[in-house]
């Protein structure tokens, strides 16, 4: 439509050079024109890529308002010295229904169209019944043009949002099914294994307490059957917390291991993923090799959840292209950074309130590193990427112990 308006408005103005050349005011509407098209192209560059208001009978903010005038009334003056611009109405017909609410854009488009018949009847020789239709016609069709394409696009977006609920709905309870058959397959697993143990193990003490005296062979052989039914269940508790870790960290090789697993599953599709390991001496070689401080498998599941959440939202939200993962480990704490090149945000405006859509985020991840007596901070800025940094103490050079 603006190519059309441009092209409307120089074939328009050379008509009238190429008759009108001789005329004292040939100058003056040669400079009206170029003065509405330098007002229509300045409109254009602030305007386009605005999507028209969804409120029914919203009015365009004022700055919007007063380049639409301008523009129009610029043409309207041109129009009464040089009829022959009566057509570049056509543009203008939906730049008004564009940018004003119903009922205003339908009174600029019949006062344009009166302008237009009018420019018409005064360029004719005589009145001509068509002269007066053509242009109604034209405005009438333009107008209906657009009426239906904004219903069919607010029709679309309604189905969009629509889907786009339905999705989420469907993904919550996905998620509580997935919850629920989980709890209910460790309820079953709890019961034919631990509880069962832990039930033989009652009636076995209590079977060597009433015998204890009596019979004392007899009750040290129930405790030490209710000794080796203790040993099972403690192998099964261990096979439980073995199989509620994440599934990298299970695989063995620590946390390095999970986190370079976890990059090459994040890497591709736009994204590269890459790990940096620093050992702490100062040669980051990525071995994990020099004098590290050992993990309690605690903070290497917090800090590898921690991991597996931000890249989540620096796929879903940043834009990134690159993301780094470096872990920093010290004498007294480690250190997860992840760092990307994305869009950036305002980290004053992340809060700990729930989404609604999820139970993790950022919310989480400080859920998590509080638990271990530690940190969380992000720095971004909008358009430089951000940096969130995750601290968790660890005790200098001890092991955890075992249970």
């Amino acid at each position: 439509m603006h190519g059309v308006f441009f092209v409307l408005l120089a074939t328009s103005l050379t008509r009238y050079v190429q008759r009108h050349a001789d005329d004292p005011r040939a100058p003056w509407a040669i400079a009206l024109a170029v003065v509405l098209a330098v007002l229509y192209a300045l409109d254009s560059v602030l305007t386009d890529g605005t999507p028209p208001s969804s409120a029914p009978g919203a009015w365009p903010p004022a700055p919007r308002l007063i380049r639409l005038g301008a523009v129009v009334a610029t043409w309207a003056v041109l129009v009464v010295g040089a009829p022959s611009l009566a057509w570049v109405a056509v543009p203008l017909f939906y730049a008004a229904l564009r940018a004003l609410p119903p009922v205003a854009a339908y009174l600029l488009v019949a006062f344009l169209t009166l302008l237009v018949v009018s420019a018409q009847l005064a360029l004719a020789p005589r009145f001509s019944l068509d002269l007066v239709v053509g242009p109604v016609a034209v405005a009438t069709l333009a107008t209906a043009v657009f009426v239906h394409m904004r219903r069919q696009a607010a029709r679309q977006r309604a189905l969009i949002d629509d889907l786009i609920g339905t999705r989420r709905e469907l993904a919550a309870t996905e998620r509580r099914e997935g919850v629920l058959a989980e709890r209910q397959r460790l309820s079953m697993e709890i019961h034919d294994t631990l509880a069962q143990g832990l039930s033989s193990q009652q009636m076995l003490l209590q079977a060597a307490l009433r015998t204890w005296d009596t019979d004392p062979a007899k009750a040290r052989e129930h405790v030490r059957t209710a000794t080796t039914v203790t040993e099972h269940n403690l192998a099964e508790a261990r096979r439980f917390v073995h199989d509620l870790a994440p599934a990298d960290l299970a695989r063995g090789g620590g946390l390095e291991a999970a986190l370079r697993a976890l990059a090459a599953r994040e890497s591709g599709a736009g994204l590269s993923v890459r790990v940096h390991i620093d050992d702490g001496d100062g040669d980051g070689g990525g071995s994990g090799g020099g004098r590290t401080v050992p993990l309690p498998d605690r903070a290497q599941s917090a800090l590898l959840r921690i991991a597996q959440g931000a890249l989540a939202n620096v796929r879903e939200h940043s834009g990134a292209t690159a993301t780094a993962l470096t872990l920093t480990r010290l004498d007294d704490q480690v250190v997860l950074d992840v760092a990307d090149n994305g869009r950036g945000f305002d980290p004053a405006a992340v809060t700990d309130a729930p989404s609604g859509e999820r139970g993790h985020g950022i919310r989480a991840m400080r859920a998590r590193v509080r638990q271990l007596g530690g940190t969380l901070t992000i720095e971004s800025t909008p358009g430089e990427g951000a940096v969130l940094t995750a601290t968790v103490p660890v005790a200098p050079h001890t092991e955890e112990t075992p249970r």
